[in-house]
């Protein structure tokens, strides 16, 4: 067979690569008939040169848009030095940045892993290791959360829809409804390794609970004996105006995950928990051979730095309310259309009396990327560097879609 050189192929065309795709991916994701080829900040272009907003930049992963400059550079400068070593050795980027999230967190100890699932799976783990010598394995997690695809963090995501076809599910897991207390206070038990909860459930909806319920379950879980794991996925690394959503409640968790918008779009998982726990996972009991790779490592380095440099925190904030005030104009319009607005920082929800796909379509057609879940919830989650010429031109975008839909 003679040698290919791959590099050399022209640019392909969205149709091309499109069927390409059908004969040599599995079919296993719903995607737009789009093929993205680069992007920059909030604005993304396909094959053909289009350009789109994008609301939605990286399912989450690109919190501060497409290609920020700062990671950009760490990856490339780390790419001609060290692209992958095996955990059997140190590094220096990923000691760096163990430090840069434990003291922006509650000091805990860190495992680094590649993605969401990855950290929920060490989190069940360790929750398991360090309960079962006290006779406790039950792992308690609330209906409409969503920890992740592989089987012990599909066990623990409490949405039948998504165990369906894949039965029987691990035992050990207890569902409970989100955001109740009394129903929390009869599920842990003696026999509770830990309570892993999202502060905000985002694929869930972003559903946001009252004031004072993590603070309530930090207290159960103290006075049972429980770990209490908080699953911060998708709201971490600043997402809710704070480094991690949990410092909004004055609360700490035992044990953390974060993912997504870790390194700025590149892969990267992590498990941040207190020493006393951490010690619970000894050498030969867990791994991961590409987490905390010095690429993923410096990225994440720079996503620090922006955060810090541009002042994002603040900036999370400011973009949410300039959200909700586009929504609140809308709700006042349309209040047979628009039932809930549920906002943190740039997280940002809409509930609708319609099914929320078709803005997603419609919102496509004229070149802005949006999502929905639930069914009914619109659901946001744009950059931290987003401008406000680019919220009003999408808002704007979104507002026409919204002020004719038929309910």
């Amino acid at each position: 067979m003679p040698a290919t050189t791959l590099q050399a192929s022209p640019p392909a065309s969205s149709a091309e690569t499109i069927a390409r795709f059908e004969r040599y991916v599995i079919g296993n994701y719903r995607r737009f008939p789009v093929c993205l080829d680069h992007g920059e900040g909030s604005l993304v272009w396909d094959a053909e040169g289009n350009e789109y907003l994008d609301f939605f930049p990286g399912w989450g992963c690109n919190l501060l848009g497409h290609c920020p400059p700062r990671v950009v550079e760490a990856v490339r400068d780390q790419v001609g030095k060290l692209i992958h070593v095996p955990n059997t050795w140190y590094m220096g980027p990923q000691g760096d940045f163990a430090e840069a999230l434990a003291t922006r967190s509650f000091c805990g100890q860190a495992f680094f892993c590649n993605s969401g699932a990855e950290a929920n799976e060490a989190a069940i783990k360790l929750a398991r290791l360090h309960g079962n010598p006290h006779g406790r394995s039950k792992i308690v997690t609330m209906e409409g959360s969503f920890h992740g695809r592989t089987y012990a963090a599909l066990s623990a995501t409490a949405q039948p829809k998504y165990h369906a076809g894949c039965e029987p599910m691990l035992p050990g897991f207890s569902y409970i409804p989100f955001d109740d207390l009394d129903a929390a206070r009869h599920a842990i038990d003696d026999h509770t390794a830990a309570v892993l909860v999202e502060p905000i459930q985002g694929e869930g909806g972003i559903r946001i609970p009252r004031a004072g319920y993590l603070g309530a379950l930090r207290k159960l879980c103290d006075e049972r004996g429980a770990i209490l794991i908080l699953d911060e996925v998708q709201t971490g690394m600043g997402r809710t105006g704070r480094w991690f959503a949990y410092q909004h409640e004055g609360v700490e968790p035992d044990v953390l995950t974060c993912a997504k918008a870790l390194a700025g779009g590149v892969a990267a998982g992590v498990l941040l928990a207190k020493p006393e726990v951490a010690a619970a996972l000894k050498p030969g009991m867990h791994a991961s051979t590409f987490g905390g790779n010095p690429i993923a490592c410096r990225a994440g380095l720079a996503v620090v730095e922006t955060i810090e440099a541009e002042n994002l925190l603040d900036r999370a904030c400011a973009i949410g309310e300039r959200f909700r005030g586009w929504f609140e104009q809308l709700r006042a319009k349309r209040p047979d259309l628009i039932q809930d607005i549920r906002i943190s920082g740039v997280m940002i929800g809409v509930e609708l009396a319609i099914d929320a796909s078709f803005v997603v379509a419609q919102s496509l057609e004229r070149r802005l990327l949006v999502n929905a879940t639930h069914g009914t919830v619109l659901r946001l989650l744009p950059a931290l560097t987003i401008t406000d010429r680019e919220i009003d031109h999408g808002c704007a975008i979104l507002a026409e879609i919204l002020e004719s839909a038929p309910v």
